[in-house]
């Protein structure tokens, strides 16, 4: 009686380790999955080569379980112009990368660089390429630029200046060369050619409405547009401008 009993209990513990069995190897299949397609959206000033080298440089990044469990539980890496990123597994073998690009609202030249911040007046990326439709910004006064850190300048309100301004010459479709801060907070703005001189940054919306509509008259000459006297309540004034001599 005894031995049918403990025949009875080998077999039940030969049956209850099938699903143990069956569950390694699900787990060991799972670890040899790798990922082979790499979808990048949301991108513009970094390209989906470089975001897919920095996410996956090595087969172990690109093996299903520990890139899951990495991106679940670990830190992101960090990519240049890019605030943050969601991945999504569309399947055990493809995975799309969702990117949430940083606002780069200006530059600075830096010891032979060109040094790109965001509208928080960070340094989000140090190099020798320009970005076609980024402005430089000049007349800032700084010490020591370290990457990823504030720019140090002393009125930090300038960045919220820079902000509304490149905001509002997104909206009327004007593309600067460069944003000048002089003294007193005088802004002026260079588009090929022409300077204009904005003043300071009150009725702003109104002094670019204002240059948008003078740009065309201007088109091909050079000089110096004045919107610093622009008069919220005087919508039909005229504007001087003095060409170069």
């Amino acid at each position: 009686m005894a031995e049918t009993r403990g025949k009875g209990k080998r077999k039940l513990k030969k049956w209850l380790a099938i699903p143990a069995v069956i569950l390694l190897l699900l787990a060991a299949a799972a670890f040899s999955v790798r990922i082979t397609e790499v979808t990048v959206t949301g991108n513009s000033r970094v390209t989906s080569e470089e975001i897919t080298r920095i996410l996956f440089p090595t087969a172990k990044d690109r093996n299903l379980i520990y890139c899951y469990v990495t991106d679940r539980m670990g830190e992101h890496k960090t990519i240049p112009y890019v605030e943050d990123y969601d991945l999504v597994f569309e399947s055990p073998t493809h995975v799309e990368v969702i990117v949430y690009e940083k606002s780069i609202v200006g530059y600075l030249r830096y010891m032979s660089s060109y040094m790109y911040f965001d509208k928080d007046g960070i340094i989000v990326d140090s190099t020798n390429e320009r970005l076609e439709g980024v402005p430089e910004v000049t007349g800032l006064e700084f010490g020591h630029i370290a990457l990823y850190a504030p720019l140090p300048v002393a009125d930090k309100q300038v960045f919220n200046e820079i902000l509304n301004l490149t905001q509002a010459l997104y909206d009327y479709e004007i593309q600067v060369d460069e944003i000048h801060f002089g003294a007193r907070s005088q802004v002026t703005l260079k588009i090929g050619e022409i300077d204009v001189e904005l003043g300071t940054s009150d009725s702003l919306n109104g002094k670019i409405a204002a240059l948008h509509d003078t740009l065309p008259v201007l088109e091909g000459q050079a000089g110096t547009l004045y919107l610093d006297s622009y008069d919220e309540a005087n919508t039909s004034r005229t504007y001087t401008f003095k060409k170069k001599s």
